[in-house]
């Protein structure tokens, strides 16, 4: 793959920078949409970034933000390390403009256990489409080994919202009592959250919320999606 340089955007949770980034780069940025996301690229060259715009002070400042950043080594997963977390900073009021997580797998990720609150009538899932379908076999309830391998790759992956702020990491994968598929998120202040499986928008690198999962912010008409209390719109400029 290539490894010349292009000037792009790169958008987080607290504004965006402007940043020549690789061609493997651009495709761990690109989530799905028109934009491309500074959370799944991870630490930049502070030499590499020519301006960046923070959403607190409504204001474009010439060169990099302040990157700061530690590497706990710390297993968050079976066979999964978290080697660096880090954030970008920005230089004058100190509000956040990106968080970024970096991870390690050693080996086979850890199976997560889905959960089965009825026990009598566990469905079968089947991941064959897009969206998970669910049918219920009272004769034989089970889940799919297909399944079990999907829940196995995104167990201790990292989820973020549509505005690249992490919410968690994927605890595990399982089933409601409405028997519909859900996703448990261990959060950033330690509790658990479940999160409907319609709700999530793109599986990739990290996990990504579609619109109505943790999103409070404000549509523009163009219709991109902004943190909430932004009063421009982050992708077009214009006055929200």
């Amino acid at each position: 793959m290539s490894a010349e340089l292009r000037l792009k955007k790169l958008r987080g949770s607290g504004g965006f920078v402007m940043a020549q980034v690789t061609d493997d780069q651009q495709r761990k940025g690109n989530l799905g949409g028109p934009d491309l996301f500074l959370a799944p690229i991870g630490r930049l060259d502070v030499q590499l970034i020519s301006k960046y715009f923070c959403n607190t002070c409504e204001k474009d400042y010439e060169g990099g933000p302040k990157i700061e950043f530690e590497n706990p080594n710390e297993e968050v997963a079976q066979n999964l390390i978290l080697k660096e977390r880090g954030q970008y900073i920005c230089t004058t009021c100190g509000s956040t403009i990106a968080e970024y997580r970096e991870f390690q797998k050693e080996g086979e990720v850890g199976l997560a256990k889905p959960i089965a609150p009825e026990q009598p009538k566990v469905p079968t899932i089947s991941f064959e489409q897009s969206a998970p379908s669910v049918t219920a076999e009272p004769s034989s309830p089970q889940i799919s080994q297909s399944a079990n391998s999907t829940f196995s790759s995104i167990t201790g992956m990292s989820v973020y919202d549509t505005n690249a702020k992490k919410v968690g990491v994927a605890k595990q994968v399982g089933i409601n009592s409405s028997h519909q598929v859900v996703l448990i998120v261990t959060k950033n202040d330690g509790s658990d959250q479940t999160i409907e499986w319609a709700k999530i928008k793109k599986i990739g690198e990290i996990i990504l919320l579609g619109d109505g999962s943790e999103s409070s912010g404000l549509t523009c008409k163009c219709g991109f999606e902004n943190k909430a209390g932004s009063k421009f719109c982050e992708s077009c400029g214009n006055k929200l």
